[in-house]
């Protein structure tokens, strides 16, 4: 495994992608890559870290590199025939995450929602107590030659995550999304059944989760929650505007007290299947605790800034139940405010499939507004807009254009969440604007 000492990233500014490039690069080879011209933000890591990201051409294409395909591109692009035409190897980000992880305590963490933050809450704390390697999907990487962990995000896309065998796996949840791949929830399930048996030493589940309640699989199966049957319980549960304490139970023993600067009920959750792969790979409970207490969040997940009276959350939510989720975090943090949401719904097949499921999770907010729909290179445009979803939104439903902006400015004492997987940035940097002017 990794022999060679160059590899090139086609499609480096993904977040799996510019992660993965981050953890070869700690490793000590020689990192390059190719993308779209357009900023994101994952390429901050990259450039910091010296890696060299090109324009997508053909020309970028020479001997002596092994490439490294995203998913999100098809062996017609031009870059990767020109490889397959050069006949140098040409490896897709999943299979080659899967050999790399071989030689650590691998930790998965699956899930339709929840990957990213659990992900990141896991990296911090094994890394805080013991040596280790991660790829989270914001796009944060760090790579360990000597490292006893490698934590890592495991997608269920395309069932990109069967590439994996490891040693543990984390499943927060299953729900039915990606409409434009999965059937339904049953096939859905079967995907993430198949990966819990590829996992070696233990799966830890969401109890609450009815689909995951009826996974069969070799290693043991741990279930976390906060009912009297899950394995590792959080009781004495006490939440507040500061965040969320609670013991765990695990088989009728305390093992620890844990006091989290998170909020929502999913972000307990979280924690207890950290706090669970973590106690049955012999960590101090005290040092755990410690660092699940200076755990500040991971990008795009409930990342706030402040103007004057009003509070801006910037959030990736792009599915029902994340949606109900970010906004039960607002609600705890900020009891008393008024919360205004503009969500943008991505892609067509999404926000048909699961429409009724969007506008009863936003109505629980107290005013919301909707962009146009954020269509993917992967469908064509389809017979759903965002004006079809606004008309099911008790609570408002207006679509905002770019330069409709100052409709927001009306708001003056709230909390505006700007929720969505595509370009929702945009609208909130016109917004920040405008309140800094």
């Amino acid at each position: 495994m990794m022999q060679t000492k160059k590899y090139f990233f086609i499609g480096i500014k993904g977040s799996g992608m510019s992660a993965l490039a981050m953890v070869v690069h700690d490793l000590g080879y020689q990192v390059a890559g190719s993308d779209i011209d357009q900023y994101t933000f994952t390429q901050k890591n990259l450039e910091a870290a010296g890696i060299p990201i090109y324009s997508f051409d053909p020309a970028n294409i020479r001997s002596g590199w092994t490439y490294i395909a995203g998913n999100a591109f098809q062996d017609d692009h031009p870059e990767i025939k020109a490889a397959h035409e050069l006949g140098a190897e040409v490896i897709r980000y999943h299979d080659f995450l899967g050999q790399l992880m071989g030689q650590y305590t691998s930790i998965g963490v699956a899930g339709t929602h929840g990957k990213t933050s659990t992900t990141g809450l896991l990296a911090h704390v094994l890394s805080g107590v013991d040596k280790t390697a991660y790829l989270i999907g914001d796009g944060t990487g760090k790579g360990e030659a000597d490292a006893k962990f490698f934590v890592f995000e495991a997608d269920e896309y395309r069932r990109h995550f069967l590439a994996y065998h490891p040693d543990y796996v984390i499943m927060t949840n299953v729900d039915f999304d990606h409409p434009d791949y999965y059937h339904d929830l049953a096939d859905v399930f079967s995907a993430f059944e198949q990966e819990a048996r590829q996992t070696a030493k233990g799966i830890f589940a969401w109890g609450d989760d009815p689909s995951l309640r009826k996974l069969q699989a070799t290693a043991p199966i741990y279930y976390y929650g906060l009912q009297d049957d899950d394995d590792f319980q959080a009781i004495n549960l006490k939440e507040s505007p500061a965040g969320s304490e609670f013991d765990v139970r695990y088989h009728d023993q305390i093992i620890g007290h844990f006091v989290i600067h998170l909020y929502g009920q999913h972000s307990i959750l979280n924690s207890l299947a950290v706090i669970g792969v973590s106690y049955l790979e012999g960590l101090a409970m005290d040092e755990v605790a410690a660092e699940l207490l200076t755990f500040a969040g991971v990008k795009r997940r409930f990342a706030e800034k402040h103007f004057g009276q009003v509070t801006v959350i910037d959030d990736y939510a792009h599915h029902p139940s994340e949606i109900r989720a970010t906004i039960d975090s607002a609600r705890q943090k900020y009891p008393e405010r008024q919360l205004v949401v503009v969500f943008q719904p991505h892609t067509y097949s999404r926000t048909q499939a699961l429409m009724p499921g969007f506008a009863a999770s936003l109505d629980l907010a107290d005013q919301v507004y909707l962009t146009e729909i954020f269509g993917s290179a992967r469908e064509q445009q389809g017979q759903v807009s965002s004006a079809d979803l606004g008309a099911l939104i008790k609570h408002g439903g207006e679509v905002l254009h770019l330069d409709q902006m100052q409709t927001l400015l009306q708001y003056s004492d709230a909390v505006v969440v700007f929720m969505g997987a595509g370009d929702i940035q945009k609208y909130e940097t016109v917004y920040e604007d405008l309140l800094k002017n």
